[in-house]
This record gives structure tokens, sequence and C-alpha cells, in this order.
């Protein structure tokens, strides 16, 4: 290696010499030359030479390849010299093993170094990638193997223990090969139990979840280390309790302290539980709390799933948190975390378990004589040789009665004040059902008359509660109020903007106007929407694509039946020559929002920093105020090539101004949205004339985003609207000139 140090560019004396080096590392000579550093040794200098061939070693491929550069051998590579090196530390570990057995002394310390220098460089995936399996194999039955493979872990330099710890945790297939490889290395090394109880758990949460497994289930195979177990979990459950955590943490380590908290609790026992449950109940309902109170859907589910866990395991006989919840793949693969873990012959079930009440059910109604269907009904099943079978109908076809109506005794009103007065008055569910079913195609259908009655029906409707169990009620009451809102949008959008910061509202029916509002106004800013056919209207968010509204026009479908049959007859009787290519006319018409966009956007931006007794968007109403901020951003880019844009546009860019840090992740997202609505709503010249030094400002907040916000959605949003602004700059550039 010195010799190659003094070599001055690529000659044939430096590719002699790197052939005999790699015949020096093709015959095995680096086990000899590590095995000979394992030996005792009492020479003068000892440490320095150690010191010496450390640095050679694990800086061979370094070297090789700032000299030999093109001429590099693939020996070199360094993906291929650090898989040959794991190969000779096993063949030196060998020799150790066998010179013990001999009664001779022999010191692991220089693999220690040169496993922590290899880690410590990033190459963890080539080394331990040959290690951990050969390892595996031999510490299986082998005492005199898990000794030297702990001393081996215990003698890796402080500096380099947690690039070690982590490659071997990453690496290792389960947790009884982690126990084999470490021992209780997390009891004797502090700086090992740093890494594996905080850094892994809290800080490394780009790792899988198998690793959080077998890091946790190292931890609860000794009785040693079970403490740490104990502890760790108490830790997780305040971290996850923290509302500074909460608002700040990025969703996946959200995610990743949630799946350790329950990984945790499927190895924890209940008398160990029982010890820390004052503690524990109280982590718990901090973070319950602080979860809920999120403005991020996936936020709140975390801490729904993982309350009801830790609920049913710290009281298992009492009462238990339950919630209502999406059973999608990331609910299931939580609550599956927190089932019992059994490996191999030895069970880590906690104690007082007891089967899932679903398979509880189950087993009770079999017993009783009843079996569940795929349905969820229960069918008795007769005894046993029973003559109960000849009597089946099975054979029998069913009639289809898909297309049956359930028959009602009450008609449906026929005249918009007439459902007012049975939705307000009328003590006859079946009418009220009907009323309520019936009131969207009135409204459109009659819209002078809805005019007439508009703001008080939206009143009702605003404040009308579900009396039956009507099917759909919230769809039917939104549709209903989005029509009122399309037929008089000036007088209707006026009185449900004030209503949005009155007194003695709740949270949801703020959260309804600001949708009603969104949908309303992307009805109006469709193009010809009053001569579409009936359709309904969707029930979702403002965020979602509103189908055409119910026509005011009449329903002729059922007398025009005849006229098909005619015209079709007609089409298979007549010969064309050439009929061309089929057009398909696009609706055409002024965009109607253009007149009552301000009656939509002024009121909800004037009064959000006016907090009432029960209402504070600035303070805990997270939530609606980032609602209110996505409304806002929706109406903004449906009032796209309209004349009150401009002035839109300049009063959410000082509305985003003031938000720009707010420490809510879903208020940011509406923030970065409204910013990207204004610019592609506002006409770029209008924007690069009036908005100028908005936009510079803006500009420098969100690089700022983009780099530094700890969600990932959040710096996506802001590089595309980036990548908005700088379009525009470019392509005003040259007009500019």
């Amino acid at each position: 290696m010195e010799a190659f140090e003094g070599t001055v560019g690529p000659s044939f004396c430096l590719m002699k010499m790197a052939q005999l080096l790699a015949n020096f590392l093709s015959q095995s000579r680096m086990a000899a030359l590590m095995e000979e550093q394992c030996r005792p040794q009492k020479k003068p200098g000892f440490p320095l030479l150690q010191e010496t061939l450390l640095n050679k070693v694990v800086g061979l491929p370094d070297h090789l390849g700032n000299c030999l550069q093109q001429d590099n051998l693939a020996l070199f590579f360094p993906q291929n010299y650090f898989r040959l090196l794991g190969e000779e530390v096993v063949r030196v570990l060998q020799g150790i093993v066998d010179a013990l057995r001999g009664g001779l002394d022999c010191s692991v310390s220089f693999l220690s170094q040169v496993l922590g220098k290899i880690c410590i460089q990033g190459r963890q995936k080539e080394i331990l990638g040959v290690l951990v399996p050969r390892l595996t194999v031999l510490t299986q039955e082998s005492c005199l193997w898990q000794r030297v493979c702990w001393r081996l872990m215990e003698q890796v330099p402080d500096r380099t223990m947690e690039a070690v710890l982590t490659g071997l945790v990453v690496a290792a297939p389960g947790p009884e090969v982690l126990s084999r490889l470490l021992g209780n290395l997390v009891v004797k090394s502090k700086k090992a139990q740093f890494v594996m109880t905080q850094k892994l758990l809290f800080l490394k949460y780009q790792h899988t979840t198998s690793m959080l497994q077998s890091l946790l289930g190292y931890l609860a195979l000794d009785s040693q280390r079970r403490p740490l177990l104990i502890q760790a979990l108490k830790e997780l459950l305040e971290t996850w309790g923290s509302s500074s955590a909460v608002r700040h943490a990025p969703l996946a380590q959200q995610h990743y302290l949630s799946a350790a908290i329950l990984v945790c609790l499927a190895h924890v026992g209940e008398p160990e539980l029982r010890d820390s449950r004052d503690e524990l109940l109280a982590s718990m309902m901090a973070g319950v709390k602080c979860h809920l109170d999120s403005s991020l859907h996936t936020v709140r589910r975390l801490g729904m799933i993982v309350a009801e866990v830790v609920s049913s395991r710290i009281h298992c006989e009492g009462p238990h948190l339950k919630f209502q919840y999406e059973d999608d793949e990331l609910s299931r693969e939580l609550l599956a975390l927190a089932t019992p873990w059994t490996a191999g012959s030895s069970t880590l079930e906690a104690e007082g378990s007891s089967p899932a009440p679903g398979a509880a059910e189950m087993l009770a109604k079999t017993m009783d004589g009843g079996v569940e269907s795929a349905n969820g009904s229960v069918a008795k099943v007769g005894p046993q040789g029973s003559d109960s079978d000849l009597d089946s109908d099975d054979e029998f076809i069913p009639y289809d009665m898909s297309g049956d109506k359930e028959l009602k005794s009450s008609k449906a009103p026929l005249y918009i004040r007439d459902c007012i007065e049975v939705l307000t008055s009328s003590e006859d569910m079946e009418r009220w059902e009907a009323a309520l079913q019936a009131l969207e195609n009135l409204v459109c259908r009659s819209p002078e008359a809805t005019r007439e009655v508009s703001v008080e029906l939206a009143k009702v409707l605003l404040h009308l509660e579900e009396r039956t169990c009507v099917s759909g009620f919230e769809g039917l009451r939104q549709r209903a109020l989005v029509a009122v809102t399309v037929m008089d949008p000036a007088h209707v959008a006026e009185y449900l903007t004030s209503q949005f910061y009155a007194l003695n509202y709740s949270l949801r029916q703020r959260m309804d106007i600001l949708d009603v509002l969104t949908l309303a106004a992307q009805e109006l800013s469709r193009p010809g929407h009053l001569k579409r056919d009936p359709q309904q209207v969707s029930c979702g968010s403002g965020s979602q694509r509103l189908p055409a509204l119910a026509s005011c026009q009449p329903d002729h479908s059922t007398g025009s039946g005849w006229r098909a049959v005619v015209e079709e007859r007609i089409r298979s009787k007549t010969r064309r020559f050439s009929k061309g290519f089929p057009r398909q006319e696009l609706a055409s018409g002024p965009n109607e929002f253009n007149s009552v966009a301000g009656y939509f956007f002024f009121p909800l931006i004037q009064h959000f920093d006016r907090p009432l007794v029960t209402f504070d968007l600035l303070g805990e109403d997270q939530l609606v105020l980032g609602r209110l901020i996505h409304t806002l951003g929706a109406l903004m880019y449906l009032a796209v090539n309209t004349t009150v844009a401009v002035s839109m546009g300049k009063a959410l860019l000082e509305f985003v101004w003031a938000l720009r840090f707010h420490v809510d992740i879903y208020v940011r997202r509406g923030l970065l949205s409204a910013v990207s609505s204004i610019l592609l709503s506002v006409p770029a010249d209008r924007l690069l004339a009036d908005l100028s030094d908005e936009l510079l400002e803006a500009r420098s907040w969100l690089a700022d985003v983009a780099e530094k916000d700890v969600d990932e959605d959040c710096r996506k949003q802001a590089v595309r609207t980036l990548l908005l602004l700088e379009r525009l700059k470019d392509k005003f550039l040259p007009l500019t000139h």
C-alpha cells in the first residue's frame, strides 16, 4: 500500500503491484494477517502498527480506486472487496474458536475495530450481508461461538457502535438471532443501550416494521433486558401523548411510534403492565386528546387504534375505548402488530389475554347450535340426521325484487312552501322523509318559487336534524342546500357566510357551510349547467368534483320513449354514404360564478382573526381553519377568468401571508394549495403588474417550505407551486425585455 501511494500515474509497475495484491487476497492472506493481530502481542509499537494496518485494510478500495482509476480490478470494487473481507473475518473467528478450544488466549479487538470502521463508512450491507447469515448458523448450537460473537460486539468502539448496531438490527432475520449475536450488550454498554432504546425507536423512523419487531423482541427475550422494554414503552407512550410531537413530527415518524407502541404491547405481560398502569393510562389519555384534536385524518386514526389497544391491555377486565374508523390495510397492519408474538417454542403472549372477541362470539354461537353465514346472519343447525333438509326450498328460483319500491301512505309535497312547513312542524315521519327526498327536484323545477323563500329554506336545511333513520340523510340535506344556493346564489351565500362566524353553531354545521359554498360555486362555474339533465349532486367534501345538478326543466323522459324507438328504426332503414366522425358538442356559456363570487369569498376571509366564545379559528379549532383555507383556495380556482379574480387573489395572498408559519400541517397544506390557485386563476400579466412584491415574498417562503418543512406533502406542494411560479416568470420575461 505504501508503494501504491508513492506511484504517480498508471504504469506497468502499478498494474503489477495490483495483480500481486489481488493474488494476496485470493489466497486468504488477509485472514492470516488479521489472525496474527488477534494473538497476544508484547512487541513495542504494536498499537501503532495495528492502527496503520486497520486504516490500510479498511481503506484499500478507496486507495486503489484513486490510483488505478479506469484500470481498477473488479476484486477491489467496494461491493466485492467488503464481501471478501466478511468471508475473511469468518475464517479468523473460526481460528479464534479453535484456539480457545485448545486453551490458547486470543483477542477479537482488531476484528471489532475493522467491523466498526467498515460500518461507519456506510458499508454495513456488504459485510453484514456475509457475517450475519454465517454467524446465525454457527451460533445456533455452539455456546462458544455465541460468547465469541458477544465479545466481538462488546469490543466495538463507542464512536462506531451506532453504525454496527443499526446494520445488525436491520440484517438480523429475527429477535432470536439478534439475541444470539448480541447477548446482553444492551445492558452492559451505555452506548448500545442509548442506540437501541432511544435512537432506533424515536429518531431512525425510516426503518421497517420487521426491524422494530426484531429490536423489541430482542429486549423481551431475556429477564435482564425486559426492564428496558417496559421503560421504552413508557417513553414511547409519553412521546406519543405529547401535543408538540403530534403537531410537529412528520406523519411517517408518528406512524413509526404508533407501531413501536403496539409491538411493545405484544411482548409485555399483564403483571408488568399492572405495575405501571397509572403512568401508562395518563400518557394514553393525553395522547388520545392530542390525536383526536389533529386536523389530519391519518393522525386521528392512529390515535384511535393505539388508544383502543392500550386501553384493552391496561384494563383487561373493565370497559375499553372503542372508535369507528376504516377497516383498511393500514388499520389491519397496525392491529396485527399488537397480537401476542410467538417465536419457535417460546410464546411471548401477554398473561391474561383472551381470544379475539369475534372468535369468541363465533365459538359461543356455534356451541349454541348456530352457524354464522357469510352475510352475518345466524342459521340454526338442526340435529344430525333430521328430516328438515327434505322440506328445503333451495331448488326454487328466488323472485327478482330488485325493482320493487316501498309503498308509502304519505304523498310527497308538491310545493316548496309545503316542504318547509313539513320539515319544521310535521309530526308525520313518513311525510317528513318524503318532503326531504323531494325537495331537491322541487327546487330545481321551480326557480322563481325558490327565490321567494330561498333564505328561509336555507335556514331550515342548515338547522335540520335527522329525526328518522332515512337513508342518506346527510347527502339529501346537502344536495338540497346546494340546489337552493345555485338557484339564488347572492342571497343564500350572503346568509351562509354570515352564519359561519355567528354564535351557537357547531363545528359540523360550520364545515357544512363551507362544503355547500364550494359545491355551489363549482356548479355555477360550469358552462351550461342549467341545460343539463337532472342528476344528483355529490355528497362529498368540497374538494370532490360535483356532478351535474338537477335540471330546472321538467323531466320528459317517460313520454319520449316512443320517439327513441321511431328514430332508431329510421336510422336502421336509412342508407348513408358517409357519416363522418361524430362530433360531441361541448357545453358553453358564461361563467355564472363571475357575478356572485364576491358574496362567496370576501365575507369568509374578513373575520377569521376574531375569536368567539365557542369558536376560535386561531386557537383550538384548527380543523375548521384548514377547511376554510381549502374552501377559499377552491373558490379562488373556480373564479378563473372572472373580473373579481385579481381582488380575490390579492386578499387571499395577504391571508396566506398572515398564517404562513402555522404549526398545523393541514393548515399549511391549505395555504400552499391556495397559492397555487392564485397562480392558476389570476391572469399572469395582472400577477406581475399588481402582485409582484407579494409574489417575491411568497417565493422565498415557498423555497423555505420546500427545503425545511417536516411534512412530505407540504414539501411536494411547495415544489409544485414554485414550478408554477417559475413557468409564469419564464413566460413573461421575453415580453418584459
